[in-house]
């Protein structure tokens, strides 16, 4: 048969409903009576399909979100949908979908069963025949097991505001045995569809000892015309598609618009896919892999009842279950009759339904169905399961016919214990963890093989709410393990303290309340201070409560007087009787003493006086007594009464409580959640009591976390990804902390292993970022030790992409409450952000939201921020600091709000206002939980996914380039120009937009200035001599600030640098989106982009990590051989290099560099001989360059803009890396790389690129010592600035000209001139407002100012920089602010900030992801810390910061912050010899010559500016005195000073001085030892004003100490 019906089908609700249900309910009849019964005969067919449920699981527990509902629906149906329009084309009608089994049925009159049966083989046959010649995918084998039966069949239709439908009868059990017989691709005939089938034309095979057939095949003779039969079979289905509806599948497809038969058919449709069938927003949001609970009940008859009998009990229990389910937000999925009674599949946490305590819910409601089931008349008995996990919740079947249904283990897992355990509630070992019922509601059961189910845990049997407390059960343990202290509550600790001295000070209750939601903590922190209030004279009774407490009368005080009086620890009945008489005989009447029996579940007898008194009195009686006790109790000790989960007290028991802490002096510690509803009067008093402290808890800091997290794995410390990705992903809750890091455990995500010390290890790119963060906590655990290669470390799985990974179930879960409890609106509005990611802007989610107006999303978007989904930030900054700051714990002052007036009309409305105002003026907003956006991303469907993401990537990739504070330009140069990869899905429009943007404004830019290279200006005459080309210059550099300052809204930026905005809001993106979409070639164009701008940003962490990410596609995109890929590899190279530059690994950097060269034809030479040969070649070429500026020579294109502006990055970094190598022949190389650099941007023609080139290379020229060259290229690049017309990139050009030159003069010693330039770069970058560059224009002007002992001039360009550093909250800045506090601590002899801060700042700050590979500030700030402590002979301390320090001295880089870390490096060496010295140490002589051959070797160092030339000789110098060679020292001393008095030295110059007089001094006072000399160390606002002090505190100079050996 091939008949092919393919049709469009019409989009109306009743089609839709129609699809759910079977032809046998949308054709049948829809009487009122309920139960309804309709006798028919039929042919059954169950079709069972294995492999399914593995898939499932093996889809909810993959690791990534990219493995999630939608290849598995997709998986599916394609499956499922094939069976389906097989059984449709053969005339059936699909009666239920069982999971991942079907039932079908074929409707025909008695005597038409045996052809029909012949129709029902030959479609069996075809679904077999498809299964077999179809290809396993996912590693799964998908086959299927056929059983038929036929016979009398009877349909009930039974419920009350829902409507269910079973089909009973012998046929129905037959099919599923006939099923439950067959093997894989078996077709089983039940004994009756045997009986009743033609048997002439079925080859069958007999069963042993079965009535039962398997079928062969059909005996069809080559005359039989099968199609012929079948078309006359089908003239006898009623409701077979025919004539006009041929090409349909379903007849019900083309239902015409009928609201009575619409609302008969909505009965049969669960409400929460009622609820969606209707809007097309939230089409793909019924499938999805979904964490909720599985409740099976199964209901077995007494006997053989009749069907009537067997109906109305159905209908009662049916009745009854929908009753419970409706209260706790659970549904009736199916009911199923086979063999074992009526089987009801009941779900809790479908799609809007999810609640709070659904696992909880649940056991109730299986515990009063159980109840209630099992007094019906007819029913002899009931079975429940219960198990909770992730399972598929979705459409499952054809377009015409389908399903919601849940398929996986967990399914399984119910439907098996329901059966294996009958008679009892069962729950599986996931259901009692997280339940809320205490354990003793729970027996565990034995274990059990269950077919199907591989180690499924142990089994437990729910025994019911009715239950005696078990005393000693609902203690609270208040003991403290040493190895885990409690982490980040301090403030709560605090707080907890005063009250106890408030407690034990004053003769009234204190009363202290700690409130937070589930996950914050509360238990450990009330356990802990449970703890901390122990003491000899103290009573601490703690106890801990459950969801069930609140409905049990007086049990929290049940619990509390059970404790007091000793019963918790009695193991039976009698002795807490004994034990209950002794203490109370002298408080009670005896008559009275059975009024206890039910408190305490004891057994005095029963006496007249008590049996009469009412049940009032025996309460009031009862709580007498207890006061009375208590009173007693507490003249000894003092009481301390704990309660976890207060919000779970009952009613009577808060009264109680009440009159509690008002009669006597009680200490009560209580933490719980917030209330779901208002609390009780006597709680709201006890809230509201003046000696009640009510806490708010807040997250704990990320510090916390970290130490958390490596208590939690038993390590020292953890890689800094995975930091990040628990900080971020835990928002400072433990729970969430703790979940996350058991997900990572299950995918074996986690190594653990022995930490390996850098030096040791060979560093490559994949390990150059390996660093490892500690906790900031002083335990052994944690100690990197000398020891330290038996330290265990953390590290991630190579390969593993963490921010890609699934949230875990049980934080989804939390998700989904807060996603059903909102409206649909505010659900897409939230699935919508989802798709941008963690962060997004206002406008691209306008842009993507289908169908709304700004004013419903303004709205839905204060709402979701007043729920706490969203936070909303004006600016990027604005974002960075709020993400910095945990929601700190804080006290709530009901009493106070209490006493304020109660009217709150229009209180709320004016808040929502506020809000909604707020929301207006921000443009970024962020989801407050990333588990939130996580969640509600897997939500949508792929296509749906892939639509959006497209939208998303066309509206940003308008804006996917520099800020218009930097020209708008690519971060790579010319970028796009070279690879196109922008222009391919972007229409003409946009197109344009951006051709006008890059490609005409930077033509100008370049090209405007070609042919006035080489024009002198006027005023730099050949004539004048250096120091009147200085003025000159300095006084250009003054015209131009001053034309700068009158026009600064013309030639200046209205607003700062905002790229870094641009690479989190726009690159970042369109990255991830472009990788979503699979288009690789414009995700690595992006990342390329987001890695020069965070390395342009500093940030070289961020940028080692997304290249990682460019690594990964480039290799996906290997086979491409294109100029484009060969560009981008050339790129990735020279970022590659960039980054191992910037954090000090010079080799792999220049492997780097030399890699991307020989890319952009631009091949480096290997060898000396060949670096002479290609000198001479680059000499010819610079001569031919310099020959053609003032000709009119066409410019180079775009793409070979690009090529060069790369070969001039990768040469630029190849002379400073050759320049740090002491080899001789190293120092030709740098050479040869600097005058390449130079020829590269002479090429380009654009004056900034030469300008840049030109400084390089005199600096170069001038580092090296070839003094013949530096000046004329200085001279050179300032006669380009000179003749540019003054706009906003002439401005930019002139600001990094004054800086450069700043650096220049001042890494040679030209201090006046290094800080005259500096001042005039400090005020350009100023106005210009770019905070990457005015950063280090401030530190060189600090220590230029340092070196001049210009104090008042420092510390107010210090002070600009702290302002700058604290507003821009620059972690780079706010280093060398504390490494300039550190030096003038160590060398003026004065302080500015204290060591104390200064220690503070490197403790908190050395792990920051920016500062952690700034090799040479770091090494300046240990270096720095270590030397004080070396003064101050703290050796062990010493030790700790030295070794830091000299860990960092091998990733040198050739800048002035390393060259300062360096020196102070080798300050330290010095000290530690002479300790050596003084200890008299055996190879100390050998130690002595192998520093001051270090030393020697430094100042050799090209990349030592001779700045650093006078403390380096004075450190020889002292070296050499230790070591008794005077005649060197002498000789390095006045070296020293020479250069000193040349370059304007003073602060070194004074200091030698000190040390010449102190080294040939016979006195020695005390008064000049370092730890005098501290004592007396003024600080700066004291000395400011006074020139005189200012002067005196030159001698507050550390004065070296003399250990001179005696055997040199």
């Amino acid at each position: 048969m091939n008949i092919i019906r393919k049709a469009s089908l019409p989009d109306r609700t009743i089609v839709r409903i129609a699809a759910h249900l079977p032809d046998l309910i949308v054709y049948g009849d829809f009487t009122p009576e309920r139960p309804s019964t309709e006798y028919f005969d039929g042919i059954l067919m169950f079709v069972d399909i294995s492999g399914f449920t593995a898939m499932t699981e093996k889809f909810s527990t993959a690791m990534y979100m990219d493995r999630g509902a939608e290849q598995l629906v997709d998986i599916l149906n394609r499956h499922i949908s094939v069976i389906v329009e097989k059984v449709l084309i053969f005339g059936g009608d699909i009666l239920k979908f069982a999971g991942d089994a079907l039932l079908a049925l074929w409707k025909v009159e008695r005597k038409q069963l045996k052809n029909f049966i012949t129709v029902v083989v030959k479609c069996s046959l075809e679904i077999h025949g498809i299964f077999e010649n179809q290809e396993s995918e996912e590693g799964l084998d998908i086959r299927v097991k056929i059983g038929l039966s036929a016979g009398h069949i009877k349909k009930l239709v039974f419920g009350d505001e829902k409507s269910y439908f079973l089909v009973i009868g012998q046929a129905v059990e037959d099919v599923r045995f006939a099923q439950s017989m067959a093997q894989m691709n078996d077709i089983i005939l039940s004994p009756n569809c045997w009986q009743l089938c033609d048997r002439s034309i079925i080859e069958i095979e007999r069963i042993p000892d079965q009535r039962a057939v398997k079928v062969n095949f059909l005996k069809l003779s080559p005359t039989y015309n099968f199609d012929e039969f079948f078309m006359n079979c089908m003239t006898y289905m009623k409701y077979y598609p025919s004539g006009d509806h041929k090409n349909i599948l379903r007849l019900a497809s083309n239902l015409e618009s009928n609201s009575d038969l619409e609302l008969s058919l909505q009965k049969y449709i669960m409400r929460s896919i009622l609820k969606q069938i209707d809007d097309k927003q939230l089409k793909g949001y019924l499938s999805e892999l979904r964490p909720v609970t599985i409740v099976f009940v199964n209901l077995q008859f007494k006997g053989k009842e009749t069907a009537d009998d067997i109906g109305q009990a159905i209908q009662d229990s049916s009745v009854y279950i929908d009753s419970v389910l409706k209260t706790f937000k659970g549904q009736i999925n199916k009911v199923f009759m086979f063999d074992k009674g009526c089987s009801f599949l009941c779900v809790f946490g479908f799609p809007g339904e999810k609640a709070p305590d659904e696992i909880t819910h649940a056991l109730e409601s299986a515990v009063i169905i159980f109840d209630y089931c099992s007094q019906i008349f007819k029913i002899k008995i009931v079975s429940i399961g219960v198990a909770s996990g992730i399972v598929f919740c979705g459409i499952v079947g054809h377009s015409v016919r389908h399903e919601y249904t849940v398929i996986g283990q967990k399914v399984n897992i119910a439907a098996r214990m329901m059966m294996y355990y009958p008679g009892i509630v069962t729950c599986d070992s996931v259901t009692y963890s997280n339940c809320s019922l205490p354990s003793y509601f729970f027996k565990e059961l034995p274990k059990q093989h269950m077919k199907g189910v591989a180690e499924p845990g142990p089994f437990y049997q729910c025994l019911g709410l009715n239950e005696k407390v078990m005393f000693g059960m609902s203690s609270l343990t208040c003991s403290r393990h040493e190895d885990y202290p409690l982490l980040g509550r301090n403030k709560e600790i605090r707080l907890f303290l005063y009250n106890m001295k408030q407690f034990l000070l004053a003769k009234s209750s204190q009363i202290l309340m700690f409130e937070g939601v589930t996950g914050y903590g509360k238990s450990q922190l009330v356990s802990e201070l449970g703890y901390l209030a122990q003491s000899e004279d103290h009573r601490i009774i703690a106890i801990g409560l459950t969801k069930v407490s609140i409905h049990q009368y007086f049990y929290t005080i049940q619990l509390l007087m059970g404790s007091v009086l000793g019963l918790d620890t009695c193991k039976h009945y009698k002795e807490r009787q004994h034990n209950l008489e002794g203490r109370v005989q002298n408080c009670l009447d005896e008559k009275f003493y059975c009024i206890l029996n039910d408190i305490f579940h004891v057994q005095f007898p029963l006496t007249r006086e008590a049996c009469t008194m009412s049940g009032e009195k025996k309460q009031k009686e009862i709580e007498e007594l207890f006061m009375n006790i208590l009173k007693e109790t507490s003249k000894t000790e003092k009481l301390i009464f704990i309660i976890d989960e207060a919000q779970y007290i009952d009613i009577i028991s808060w009264e109680f409580l009440e009159q509690l802490i008002q009669k006597l002096n009680v200490f009560l510690i209580m933490s719980l959640s917030p209330f779901v509803d208002a609390p009780c009067k006597s709680a709201n008093a006890i809230m509201k009591n003046r000696n009640t402290t009510y806490v708010v808890i807040g997250e704990i800091s990320s510090k916390d976390i970290r130490s958390k997290v490596c208590l939690d794995l038993n390590v020292a410390s953890i890689p800094k990804e995975l930091e990040m990705y628990l900080v971020e992903g835990s928002c400072g809750i433990p729970l969430y902390c703790e979940e996350l890091l058991k997900n990572l455990h299950h995918h074996k995500v986690l190594i653990i292993h022995q930490y390996q010390p850098e030096e040791k290890s060979n560093v490559s790119w994949h390990t150059l970022f390996k660093n490892y963060t500690k906790p900031q906590m002083n335990l052994n655990l944690f100690s990197f030790s000398a020891n330290e290669d038996k330290v265990q470390v953390c590290d991630i799985t190579p390969g593993v992409r963490l921010k890609n990974m699934s949230p875990p179930s049980t934080l989804k879960e939390i998700s989904l409450v807060q996603l059903d409890s909102m409206s649909l609106s505010q659900q897409m509005l939230v699935r919508c952000a989802a798709i941008i990611g963690l962060t997004f802007t206002t406008a691209l989610l306008f842009e993507i939201l289908p169908c709304w107006n700004m004013k419903m999303m303004v709205e839905a978007l204060a709402t979701l921020v007043q729920s706490r989904i969203f936070y909303c930030f004006q600016s990027q900054k604005s974002l960075r600091l709020t993400a910095k700051r945990k929601g700190a714990t804080f006290e709530v002052h009901h009493r106070s709000m209490a006493l304020k007036s109660s009217s709150k009309i229009g209180r709320e409305d004016e808040d929502m206002c506020v809000i909604e105002n707020e929301v207006t003026q921000c443009r970024i907003m962020r989801f407050c939980k990333p588990i939130m956006q996580k969640t509600a991303y897997e939500l949508w469907l792929k296509d749906q996914k892939a639509a959006l993401h497209v939208k998303c990537a066309r509206f940003l990739e308008e804006s996917a380039h520099k800020c218009e504070h930097c020209g708008s330009r690519d971060f790579i140069p010319f970028h796009h120009y070279a690879v196109d990869i922008r222009l391919n899905t972007l229409d003409l429009h946009t197109v344009r937009k951006m051709i006008h943007t890059h490609a005409i404004k930077r033509t100008e830019e370049v090209f405007l200035s070609k042919g006035r290279l080489s024009k002198k200006f006027d005023i730099l005459r050949d004539d004048l001599s250096p120091e009147e080309i200085g003025e000159k210059i300095l006084y250009f550099f003054d015209i131009t600030l001053n034309k700068i300052t009158a026009a600064d809204e013309i030639l200046t930026p209205i607003e700062s640098c905002q790229c870094q905005e641009v690479l989190e809001f726009v690159l970042l993106p369109l990255a991830y989106h472009f990788t979503v979409l699979e288009e690789l070639d414009k995700a690595l164009y992006y990342y390329l982009e987001i890695v020069a701008g965070y390395i342009g940003l500093n940030d070289n962490y961020l940028a080692y990590i997304h290249l990682c990410e460019g690594e990964r596609l480039l290799k996906s995109l290997k086979h491409d051989k294109s100029w484009c890929h060969t560009f981008e590899s050339a790129i990735f190279y020279t970022l590659k290099g960039q980054v191992s530059f910037n954090v000090g690994q010079m080799t792999l950097a220049q492997k780097m560099m030399r890699k991307a060269l020989k890319l952009l034809k631009r091949v480096f030479p290997y060898t000396c001989l060949a670096v002479l040969l290609q000198t001479n070649v680059e000499k010819n070429k610079h001569a031919f360059h310099m020959s053609q500026q003032e000709e009119d020579v066409t410019p180079p294109g775009k793409k070979k803009l690009a090529q060069l502006h790369q070969q001039i990055s990768c040469l630029s970094s190849l002379w400073q890396i050759y320049s740090l190598d002491y080899a001789c022949h190293c120092k030709y190389f740098a050479h040869l790389a600097a005058m390449m650099q130079v020829n590269s941007a002479l090429e380009t023609q654009d004056n900034f690129q030469i300008i840049k080139a030109y400084l390089d290379y005199s600096l170069h020229s001038q580092l090296a010592g070839y003094q013949g060259l530096w000046f004329k290229y200085e001279v050179m690049a300032i006669e380009n600035v000179f003749n540019k017309p003054l706009n906003r990139e002439t401005v930019e050009i002139i600001a990094y000209v004054a800086e450069k030159l700043s650096y220049i003069k001042y890494m040679m010693g030209y201090l006046d001139l290094s800080i005259q330039l500096g001042f005039r770069a400090h005020g350009m970058w100023q106005l210009i407002k770019d905070p990457n560059r005015h950063y280090f224009v401030l530190q060189r002007l600090t220590v230029a100012l340092f070196l001049k002992n210009r104090y008042q001039k420092m510390i107010e360009v210090m002070e600009w920089m702290w302002s700058f550093a604290t507003i821009e909250e620059h972690a780079i800045s706010q280093g060398l602010f504390y490494f300039t506090c550190l030096d003038i601590l160590l060398y003026a002899g004065f302080i500015y900030r204290t060591f104390e801060e200064c220690l503070e700042f490197i403790n908190d700050r050395e792990d920051n992801k920016i500062l952690k590979f700034h090799s040479g500030l770091l090494l300046a700030l240990y270096s720095d810390v270590a030397i004080w402590f070396a003064r101050h002979e703290e050796w062990e301390n010493f030790e700790v910061f030295f070794n830091r320090a000299k860990k960092l001295v091998h990733r040198r880089t050739p800048s002035f912050l390393f060259c300062e870390g360096f020196s102070r490096y080798m300050e330290c060496q010095v000290l530690c010899l002479q300790k050596q010295i003084q200890e008299q140490m055996e190879n100390v002589q050998d130690i002595g010559v192998e520093l001051l051959k270090n030393l020697e070797n430094l100042v050799a160092q090209s990349s030592t500016g001779p700045i650093f030339h006078p403390r380096i000789y004075h450190l020889m110098a002292y070296a050499c005195i230790l070591m008794g060679d005077e005649e060197n020292c002498n000789v390095f001393l006045r070296t020293a000073l020479q250069i000193c008095e040349v370059q304007g030295n003073v602060l070194e110059r004074s200091w030698i001085n000190i040390s010449k007089r102190w080294w040939y001094s016979d006195e020695v006072s005390e008064e000049d030892s370092w730890l005098q000399i501290v004592l007396r160390l003024p600080k700066w606002n004291e000395i400011e004003f006074d020139d005189n002090k200012i002067k005196n505190v030159e001698q507050n100079k550390f004065r070296f100490k003399i250990t001179i050996m005696d055997n040199y």
